[in-house]
């Protein structure tokens, strides 16, 4: 799972979780200075921007990935953030957005979304009549009332990542004809501009064993600009070709193609035009790529960021909230921030909210109970009967030893290096173990094998989604909620949240929910992303997105 260059036309997908692919690579000899830039999201994209004439016809677009997806079912629990990447090419969706994150219905899909009722809070979308799958069948209000069924969570077969406003919807009507879906909520839905993006065929939700198998290892159906022609398992390679039952106007690229590629080998791959962009992360990648000929270095900040997930299950080393709050408070995260993005982000500071990023509105520091504070972390484990014994600490004769898992990729290292030694000198063990891209979170992190996880979630531009499916907990249905951790005050709390539909009403609840997610020692969150991308110079229409979603169909190289 990755979060390289993320592509896009409406992927305002609830969270997904992704890790950052990263590398610091020696710099070249003779050197363009480097410009550190804003963290602050929602306010540009670079992505060099060229009208459809100035792009030639034809071409393939090559990406990395850092694992072969285990399913291109994007709603999945299986799924990860690089399945959102490739499928965003060939399925509809109901909106796209600008750099500012200001949101438009995509024409493409659909002619009206509009909010028709607010008791009950209902909503009509009307279908572009051109619009159809790629076997020629129309996309109809039963792709959207099977999708809804699927993801509602209410059957726990559905083996779904999120169940997002899906829960709360009553039911999904025929509306004028079948070109038209009338969908009706028990409960109000505050974000509901974000459902059915992406739209699966009902092919794929129609039952749990459809749900898990349709899409598991080739995707039968889609629709959009691409389609997936071709799925290699033993070259680690997906092939997107133009799709000839297209209605729109016709993609720039003739293929995408997306390859497994070791998180070390890109940079180099783009500096050898073997690759078309990757992501980059700190100032030496950043600065070798600035001085690659041929290489353009593009800058927004994304919609994404670094965290430290930690594993509460009961019987976990810290299952105990006020030892994870402890080793929280151990960890100083402004020297993350500052080892990683130092040179890269004008003024690097931690990220002090798990819903919003700096520079989107709601944005606030509630992160007090976890500020650095090495002494008070240490008079804490004290208190909690975790005493020095040597180096490390000890209760009950258990060594206070944990587990640290990550990509393996040098960022991460470098993070959980810096964490290592700081918690060293408060008598806490952290033990480093990387894993390669495949298999990390279906055979690691899902099953809880973990006592810190680091990856990134790469965030939807509807950040309230984020609550039910990370931050809320239902033991028989964990969903996103990746160390188990949860309350009934929380979840309660959640529910009221995106229940209201005056947004700044919303914002306040929220911010309350994420003190109480910190209070909790749920998760640490590191940093933002910078966003920046590097992408062969003449690649136009794509880059660091930000908030703005991409036309797939511009997409391409200049003369």
């Amino acid at each position: 799972m990755s979060a390289p260059v993320r592509p896009r036309r409406a992927s305002f997908r609830f969270a997904a979780p992704a890790l950052a692919v990263a590398l610091v690579l020696g710099a070249c000899g003779s050197e363009t200075q480097v410009q550190s830039g804003t963290n602050a999201i929602g306010a540009t994209n670079d992505i060099n921007p060229r009208d459809r004439d100035d792009v030639r016809d034809g071409g393939n677009l090559r990406l990395a990935l850092t694992s072969f997806p285990a399913t291109f079912n994007s709603s999945h629990v299986d799924s990860d953030g690089e399945v959102s990447d490739i499928v965003s090419w060939t399925l509809p969706g109901t909106i796209n957005a600008d750099a500012a994150g200001e949101l438009t219905v995509d024409t493409d899909y659909f002619t009206e979304v509009e909010l028709t009722g607010t008791d009950p809070q209902q909503i009509t979308y009307t279908i572009n009549p051109q619009a159809v799958w790629s076997d020629g069948s129309p996309i109809t209000w039963e792709d959207l009332a099977s999708q809804a069924n699927a993801l509602s969570g209410r059957d726990n077969a559905f083996k779904i990542a999120a169940s997002q406003g899906y829960s709360r919807l009553e039911k999904v009507e025929r509306g004028v004809d079948d070109r038209q879906a009338i969908v009706t909520f028990a409960q109000h839905y505050a974000e509901w501009k974000g459902l059915f993006n992406p739209l699966y065929p009902r092919l794929s939700t129609a039952t749990p064993e459809s749900f898990d198998t349709a899409f598991r290892n080739e995707m039968p159906l889609s629709s959009g600009p691409f389609m997936i022609t071709s799925i290699d398992r033993a070259q680690q390679r997906v092939v997107l070709s133009r799709n000839p039952k297209w209605w729109g106007e016709t993609a720039k690229l003739d293929t995408v193609t997306f390859s497994v590629l070791d998180n070390a080998a890109r940079l180099s791959a783009l500096q050898n035009n073997e690759l078309d962009a990757t992501a980059l992360s700190g100032i030496e990648e950043v600065t070798t790529a600035t001085n690659t000929p041929g290489v353009a270095v593009r800058r927004a900040p994304a919609n994404r960021f670094s965290h430290f997930t930690f594993n509460g299950a009961p019987g976990s080393i810290l299952a105990d909230p006020k030892l994870r709050i402890a080793i929280s408070k151990g960890i100083d995260r402004q020297a993350i921030a500052t080892a990683t993005q130092q040179g890269v982000v004008a003024d690097p500071k931690p990220l002090n909210n798990h819903l919003y990023l700096v520079g989107q509105k709601g944005y606030q520091d509630n992160a007090e109970s976890v500020s650095y504070d090495p002494e008070a972390a240490a008079r804490m484990l004290d208190e909690l009967g975790w005493k020095l014994n040597g180096d490390v600490r000890e209760k009950d004769g258990r060594k206070l030893e944990i587990r640290d898992v990550m990509y393996q990729a040098d960022v991460w290292t470098q993070m959980a290096q810096i964490a290592q030694q700081n918690l060293a000198q408060i008598g806490v063990k952290l033990i480093i173990e990387t894993y390669p891209g495949n298999g990390l979170f279906t055979d690691v992190i899902d099953p809880g094998n973990f006592d810190i996880a680091q990856f990134v979630w790469a965030k939807s531009i509807f950040p309230l989604g984020a609550l039910p499916q990370i931050y809320a907990y239902d033991p028989a249905n964990p969903l996103s909620n990746k160390g188990r951790i949860g309350s009934p005050e929380l979840n309660a709390l959640i529910e009221e949240t995106i229940s209201e539909l005056d947004p700044d009403r919303a914002i306040e609840l929220a911010n309350e929910a994420d003190r109480i997610i910190f209070e909790s020692g749920f998760s640490l969150p590191i940093v933002q992303s910078a966003g920046t991308v590097a992408t062969r110079a003449n690649l136009a229409n794509y880059g660091a997105s930000g908030l703005a979603s991409y036309d797939y169909t511009k997409i391409g190289f200049v003369e």
